[in-house]
């Protein structure tokens, strides 16, 4: 078991609904769900990405599926709900991980691309939670969104992703109120940099990384493995009575940026 920390089986008879979830920090989120116990039905566009990375849940002793969906689109939703309750009986847990990244100065930054990354981000995080609410009010479960720390203290190159992140953040809140008397909690991961991601290969360049780690705390980069233990203690009962939360896990990362800048 990969969580090795946590007690085996803490999510059994539980089914997990995570988008994004083929590769990346969600990929690792999924595996870490099924290594808990629970079935998970991952959910991105492509079913290049999402068949083998449930192939390899399954192969490893978990339960896992692939079901195609372009979160910006409420009826492609809404088709992946019916067909993962469907195929899987339920949803307990939704991962809203689904996002899009580019690097690119405010000024040059086009609508379009503004406006593609808040449609898969937020948008796209909206439209899983209100396909999910029916089945979460059932079955008191929970919603769990991946947000960012970006947009804490404004980040160069980032003024689309950190607007964002910034509503998952309201949403989550907000959902957190409302839904709390149906038994539903809704939280959040803001994950630092993460080291072993596609996202700090791609966007942070080699010269910037070392100095990037001598602004973390703990003096390192954290890992997909990290923000798997988050996810699965917010989504277990361990958690139970924690609602409206974004979990900041960056090494501290965030709170020194100032200091050593």
């Amino acid at each position: 078991m990969t969580n090795s920390i946590f007690v085996e089986g803490i999510l059994n008879d539980r089914v997990a609904f995570v988008t994004g979830g083929g590769t990346g920090i969600t990929g690792g989120v999924a595996r870490a769900l099924a290594d808990a116990g629970a079935a998970v039905a991952l959910v991105s566009r492509k079913m290049e990405h999402l068949e083998p990375a449930a192939a390899a849940i399954n192969e490893r002793g978990g339960k896992a599926i692939a079901v195609a969906a372009d979160v910006r689109d409420p009826a492609a939703v809404d088709h992946a709900v019916a067909e993962t309750i469907e195929r899987l009986g339920k949803i307990d847990i939704v991962v809203n991980g689904a996002a899009g990244n580019f690097l690119c100065a405010p000024e040059e930054l086009s609508p379009n691309g503004f406006g593609t990354v808040v449609d898969i981000d937020l948008k796209g995080t909206f439209n899983v939670c209100r396909a999910t609410f029916a089945e979460l009010k059932k079955n008191h479960g929970q919603i769990l969104n991946i947000s960012a720390t970006l947009h804490y203290l404004g980040t160069p190159m980032q003024l689309h992703v950190s607007a964002a992140k910034a509503g998952v953040d309201a949403l989550t809140r907000n959902l957190a109120v409302e839904w709390g008397r149906h038994g539903i909690r809704v939280n959040a991961i803001a994950p630092g940099p993460i080291e072993d991601t596609e996202g700090m290969t791609r966007l942070v360049p080699e010269q910037i990384k070392q100095k990037l780690r001598q602004r973390v705390p703990l003096g390192r980069f954290g890992l997909i493995a990290d923000i798997e233990k988050a996810a699965i203690f917010l989504c277990s009962d361990a958690a139970s009575y924690i609602n409206g939360a974004i979990l900041v896990v960056d090494g501290g990362h965030w709170l020194a940026a100032n200091k050593l800048l």
